[in-house]
């Protein structure tokens, strides 16, 4: 074993790649309607991105696409909406830099409404993103 991992191990399959990012998805997205439930904003907002991001990931793993960078998110999405046949990721896709976009606000510019509207979003589109995890 690689001493510089110390007690980390590689994973050797892919599939572990990928259901690490769609659990990791899932609890960002539990996590961000804990921090909206604590009125910690920028948080709650973080969280959700990261939800999209993270299932992104996962997708892009399941599908051999790159995504290694925070532009090629808006690619995979793309992609994903021409794999899916979903339109309706073109329109929640949005949000996901919507929500991000909220964390370099002050709060008194962020309504928790707005906020939680968002993430709701985000579930829909965590939902429509998940089968193609497992293909």
């Amino acid at each position: 074993m690689d001493q510089r991992m110390g007690n980390m191990q590689p994973f050797e399959e892919p599939e572990e790649v990928v259901s690490d990012y769609r659990q990791q998805s899932r609890e960002f997205l539990a996590k961000s309607r804990q921090y909206l439930a604590e009125d910690d904003l920028h948080q709650a907002a973080e969280k959700g991105w990261g939800a999209a991001a993270w299932m992104a990931k996962a997708v892009a793993e399941n599908q051999g696409w790159r995504y290694e960078r925070h532009d090629e998110f808006f690619d995979v999405m793309n992609r994903t909406t021409r794999l899916s046949g979903d339109s309706r990721i073109r329109d929640l896709r949005p949000w996901a830099n919507e929500l991000h976009g909220c964390y370099y606000k002050r709060k008194r510019f962020l309504d928790a409404t707005d906020i939680g509207y968002g993430l709701d979003q985000i579930e829909v589109l965590l939902d429509i993103m998940e089968p193609m995890t497992r293909e």
